[in-house]
């Protein structure tokens, strides 16, 4: 597999024009590769592209991987930033949620990445079945007196055909209680506010000077190229994702063919994305970069499709910025669909 993901990156290096700002190891499990793979894999990429100066290098671990050796590991490549895969502080939540660590090396991965990483990420779960407002509050105040400067915190989403959907569908878990995600989600504004966190995406809170670079660059529409299995890649007119099977994978790039499927966007799609996730942000979305990008036309009907939500105080316009109110960041997902270009 590894052989496979430094071919694809040679097959692609003519798809990046400009500076890598950001290099991201995400999706899956990558905290499994060594430290020789991850080398590999990040000195390939340092031989065939141009890189900015300061580089933001991220990799995605769970606590039980991360060891002291493999935490010291880590600090001797390039990689300099961590993001954990927390989601609780508490051993009921993580049973439940079928993780394979426990509320102890959550805090132990915490406490020896910190030694090695100043830059450190964790992810919180909220609207767990059962999990109280004071359980929440805890969760929360765990990761802020620890320092962790960068916290990314999402709604339980329960997926098809997992143990979690069976629990819930047999009776022996409460279902997931909306009502009680949008309080936990109010919670951690007022606190992460108060703890001096940005909340400078829906579900993204950083110290200053910690925000994501690769998020960001996302959110902002920059170009990007996945590389692997399921992979998804982003050019500004198209996008395109590899297959996901692992062994018609390695046997196609093997034979130099890209496993990729593609799509080109229309102007609505472009148009739909900014403002899906322009809103996620604390930019918002811009009135002038809606009028030269997609048209007078586009601009006109934004405007319009807005007036409703605008006269509700869920959304405001101000300096030609269009963007939630704080107390309509939970419906967010839901404005920004009635905000959408519909092709008749």
């Amino acid at each position: 597999m590894v052989q496979a993901l430094l071919t694809e990156i040679e097959l692609r290096k003519k798809e990046v024009q400009g500076e890598v700002e950001t290099i991201y190891f995400g999706g899956g499990t990558p905290s499994l590769l060594t430290d020789r793979e991850l080398k590999a894999i990040i000195d390939k990429i340092y031989v065939l592209f141009k890189i900015a100066a300061n580089p933001e290098i991220t990799l995605e671990a769970n606590p039980d991987d991360l060891t002291p050796l493999k935490i010291q590991e880590l600090a001797q490549t390039r990689i300099n930033r961590l993001s954990i895969g927390i989601q609780s502080f508490f051993d009921e939540d993580l049973k439940m949620m079928n993780r394979a660590h426990n509320a102890k090396e959550a805090i132990e991965s915490l406490k020896e990445s910190k030694k090695y990483f100043d830059n450190i990420s964790l992810d919180l779960i909220y609207g767990i079945p059962g999990m109280s407002e004071e359980r929440w509050m805890k969760n929360m105040e765990l990761a802020a007196d620890l320092e962790i400067p960068h916290i990314s915190s999402y709604a339980l989403t329960v997926e098809p055909q997992t143990a979690l959907k069976k629990f819930i569908d047999s009776g022996k878990i409460a279902p997931v209680d909306e009502d009680m995600a949008k309080r936990h989600y109010e919670m951690l504004l007022a606190f992460m506010e108060e703890r001096g966190y940005d909340n400078y995406e829906f579900s993204n809170f950083g110290k200053p000077g910690f925000e994501s670079k690769n998020n960001t660059a996302y959110w902002e529409g920059k170009p990007y190229i996945g590389i692997g299995p399921s992979a998804h890649s982003y050019s500004g007119n198209t996008r395109s994702w590899n297959v996901s099977n692992n062994s018609i994978y390695i046997r196609k790039i093997a034979e130099g063919i890209l496993p990729s499927e593609y799509e080109i966007l229309t102007i609505a799609d472009k148009y739909n994305e900014y403002l899906m996730t322009g809103l996620r942000t604390k930019k918002g979305v811009s009135m002038k970069k809606i009028e030269t990008d997609f048209g007078s036309q586009f601009a006109d009907y934004l405007l319009e499709q807005a007036k409703i939500h605008l006269a509700k105080g869920d959304l405001f316009l101000e300096s030609g910025k269009l963007s939630l109110a704080k107390k309509a960041k939970f419906l967010g997902d839901g404005i920004s669909g009635d905000l959408f270009w519909v092709e008749g």
